[in-house]
C-alpha cells in the first residue's frame, strides 16, 4: 500500500475482558496498511491465550514486567516499526473509519507531531468522556482540562467541538504520534508510571516546534477508569506529583519558581477539603506526592527541556480554578470563548 504504516499498539495488563469486548473493533478499522499489535506488561490472566485463540492475526509483544502505562509503551515500541504509532487503551472502542481522518490531516501538515481522535464516554455515547474530550488544553498554573471536560463537569456531545484545532495536548487513550518523532524525543516520561505523561509528551513536543491536534472527525468510545478507577489514592498521588515534575521540566524557571509554590498551596487546599469531608486517603495522596515532587527535584537524575519554541497552542492565560469555583463556569467555551 502507497498509505503509510499505522501500527496500532494496545498496552494490555490482564485486560482480557476489555481484549475480548473491544479488539474486534479496532480489527475491524477499515484503513487498509495498519497492524494490530497488543503489548503486554506480564499479564496474569489468560489475556495472550485468549488472543492466541480467538484473534490469532493480532500480534503481540511481551514485556517482561509490568511497567506502568510511560515504560510498557517505550519498551514495546523499539521493536515495532511503523509510520506512525497509536497508543489505543485497551477499553477502548472505535468507529470503523476513525485512522483515515487524522491520518490524512497529518500527512497534509509535518508540523503535526500528534493527534487525537473525538473521545465520547462508553456508557453515554452523547457525552464527552473524561480521558480527553475533544482535545486537551493547560491553564496557567498547569490544571489540565479539554473541550468537552472541566475538571468533573463533562459536557454533552452537541457538535460544539467538531471543528479541527490545535490543542496543547492529546489523549493518552488514542494517541496518534509519528513514530520517529517518538524516538526522537525519548518517548513518554518513564518516572511517571501513568497519568499526565502524555501531557508531558505533547508538552515537550510543542517546545521541538511541532504541533498537536485533535480531529472530532475521528471518534472513539472509551470506558474510562480501566486500570486505576477515578478517586483511587494510587491515581490521585500521581496525578498530583506527576503534574508539579511535569511544570519543572518545561516551564521558563522564571514561571516554575512561583508558580509550582502557588500550585503546591492550591493542591494543599484542595487536601485540606479533601480530609474536612472525611477522605483521609485523598488528603495523604496529595501530602505523599508533594514529598515525592521534592525528593524527585532534589535528588533524582532529571533534566529540563531544551526549548526551541515558546509559542504553545492551547495555553489559556488564566486560571480554571478560579473560573469554576468562583466565576462558576462550567463549559469549556465558557471559559476559553472559542469551539
Amino acid at each position: 500500500s502507497n498509505l503509510p504504516s499505522v501500527a496500532i499498539v494496545i498496552l494490555n495488563w490482564n485486560g482480557r475482558t476489555f481484549l475480548q469486548q473491544f479488539i474486534p473493533s479496532v480489527i475491524q478499522s477499515s484503513y487498509p496498511n495498519k497492524r494490530v499489535i497488543v503489548a503486554d506488561n506480564a499479564s496474569t490472566d489468560d489475556s495472550l491465550n485468549f488472543l492466541a485463540t480467538h484473534h490469532p492475526q493480532v500480534e503481540i509483544v511481551r514485556n517482561d514486567n509490568n511497567y506502568g502505562f510511560a515504560k510498557g509503551y517505550n519498551e514495546a515500541l523499539k521493536k515495532v516499526t511503523a509510520d506512525y504509532y497509536v497508543l489505543l487503551n485497551s477499553d477502548v472502542e472505535v468507529e470503523k473509519n476513525w485512522i483515515e481522518p487524522v491520518i490524512t490531516l497529518m500527512e497534509a501538515d509535518r508540523q503535526i507531531g500528534a493527534c487525537q481522535p473525538k473521545i465520547l464516554s462508553w456508557h453515554d455515547k452523547t457525552m464527552f468522556e473524561y480521558a480527553g474530550a475533544s482535545g486537551g488544553w493547560l491553564d496557567n498554573f498547569g490544571y489540565p482540562f479539554m473541550r468537552g471536560r472541566v475538571f468533573d463537569i463533562c459536557e454533552k456531545d452537541q457538535h460544539q467541538y467538531d471543528t479541527v484545532q490545535p490543542c496543547f495536548w492529546a489523549s493518552g487513550a488514542a494517541l496518534f504520534v509519528r513514530a520517529e518523532l517518538y524516538h526522537r524525543l525519548d518517548g513518554l516520561d518513564e518516572y511517571f508510571f501513568a497519568h499526565q505523561e502524555e501531557i508531558d509528551f505533547c508538552w515537550r513536543l510543542q517546545l521541538s516546534g511541532y504541533k498537536v491536534y485533535a480531529h472530532p472527525s475521528s471518534v472513539v468510545y472509551h470506558v474510562g477508569g480501566g486500570t486505576l478507577p477515578k478517586g483511587n489514592s494510587r491515581k490521585v498521588f500521581l496525578n498530583f506529583r506527576n503534574n508539579l515534575v511535569m511544570l519543572y521540566k518545561n516551564m521558563p524557571l522564571s514561571e516554575a519558581f512561583w508558580k509550582i509554590p502557588f500550585r503546591i498551596s492550591l493542591d494543599g487546599l484542595a487536601a485540606w477539603k479533601g480530609l474536612l469531608s472525611g477522605d483521609s486517603g485523598y488528603f495523604m495522596a496529595i501530602f505523599n506526592a508533594h514529598l515525592h515532587f521534592i525528593k524527585w527535584l532534589f535528588f533524582e537524575k532529571h533534566q529540563r527541556v531544551l526549548k526551541k519554541n515558546k509559542q504553545l497552542t492551547g495555553w489559556y492565560r488564566g486560571s480554571i480554578v478560579w473560573d469554576y469555583y468562583i466565576k462558576k463556569k462550567r463549559s469549556f467555551f465558557e471559559i476559553v470563548g472559542i469551539k
